[in-house]
C-alpha cells in the first residue's frame, strides 16, 4: 500500500504517515487511556475525532484517517475567513459537550505541557491549532492530534484555541503567517459567540488568554532547553525571546480592549 507523509506542525514533523484509511504516528505515553477515551467518545455519538485502529506497537499508534481539508502554511484564504473561525468555535463546543459525558482515566499521566494549571472536569484538547482541524464543505468537522490532551476547564481550551484561530497575536507576529490584517477584538467576539460562551466566562477570558500565553511560552522554553531541532530552527528564525516579549507586552496592553469587545 502506498505511504503518504502527512505534513503540518512541529512536534511530529516527518513522523506521521497515511496508509489508505489508517494514519500511523508516534504514540504518546498515555496512549492506552487516550485510545479508551476516543473509543468511548465515538460510541457516545461524537464523530469529530479519530477512532483508534488496533493496538499500539513499537511506539507507534494507528488511527482512522479522517477525510477533509487541513490548512497548513502558507494558510489558504478559506482558513482565515470568519466562517471558518465560527465553525471552529461551534466544533469546540460540540467537543466539550461530548467530552463532558465521556469518562476518562484521571490517573493516566496526561501531558502537562499545555494543560490547564487549575485542572478541570473534562479532557481538553489543548492544541486546537490551525493544523489540527479537519474541514469539510468549508466548516470545521473534526479535531486531530490529541497528544497534549489533559483535564481542564472548558474556558482554558477556549483560550488556547482562540490564540491560534483569532489569532490572539500582535501584528508583527501575526504577519509571520499572513494574518496581520485580521481584527483581533472582532474575531474574538465572533469566536465567543459561536462557542456560546457565558457572560461570566466572557469576562474571565482575557485573563485566561494571558495565562495561556505564558504557559505556551514556557512550553517553547522547555523545547529550546532540550535542543529539539525543529523548535530551535523555528525559534531562531522568528526572533527568539524578543518575539515573545513583544507578544506579551502587546497582549497586556490590550486586555481591557478585548474585555470590552467580549462583554459590551
Amino acid at each position: 500500500m502506498d505511504e503518504e507523509q502527512l505534513t503540518g506542525g512541529l512536534a511530529n514533523a516527518g513522523a506521521v504517515v497515511r496508509r489508505g484509511a489508517v494514519v500511523e504516528r508516534p504514540a504518546p505515553p498515555q496512549v492506552a487511556a487516550l485510545h479508551g477515551f476516543l473509543t468511548a467518545l465515538r460510541s457516545g455519538g461524537f464523530a469529530g475525532a479519530p477512532l483508534p485502529v488496533g493496538e499500539p506497537a513499537g511506539g507507534r499508534e494507528q488511527l482512522e484517517f479522517l477525510p477533509g481539508d487541513v490548512a497548513v502554511l502558507p494558510y489558504p484564504e478559506w482558513a482565515l475567513g470568519e466562517e471558518a473561525l465560527v465553525s471552529v468555535g461551534r466544533l469546540l463546543r460540540r467537543w466539550h459537550r461530548a467530552a463532558a459525558r465521556t469518562p476518562f482515566d484521571g490517573r493516566a499521566g496526561w501531558s502537562r505541557e499545555l494543560a490547564d494549571p487549575a485542572g478541570g472536569p473534562l479532557l481538553c484538547h489543548n492544541d486546537v491549532c490551525v493544523e489540527n482541524v479537519v474541514f469539510r464543505g468549508g466548516a470545521a468537522a473534526a479535531l486531530i492530534d490529541f497528544d497534549l490532551a489533559a483535564p481542564g476547564r472548558p474556558l482554558w481550551d477556549v483560550a488556547m484555541t482562540a490564540r491560534y484561530w483569532v489569532p490572539v497575536l500582535d501584528p508583527d507576529t501575526a504577519a509571520e503567517t499572513g494574518r496581520a490584517h485580521l481584527e483581533v477584538p472582532r474575531r474574538l467576539r465572533l469566536f465567543a459567540d459561536a462557542y456560546g460562551l457565558s457572560a461570566a466566562d466572557r469576562a474571565a477570558l482575557p485573563a485566561v488568554l494571558a495565562e495561556a500565553t505564558a504557559v505556551c511560552r514556557a512550553f517553547v522554553g522547555r523545547r529550546i532547553a532540550a535542543a529539539e531541532p525543529a523548535f530551535v530552527a523555528y525559534f531562531d528564525s522568528c526572533g527568539g525571546w524578543s518575539r515573545w516579549d513583544r507578544l506579551q507586552a502587546w497582549l497586556t496592553a490590550r486586555l481591557p480592549l478585548l474585555e470590552r469587545a467580549l462583554t459590551d
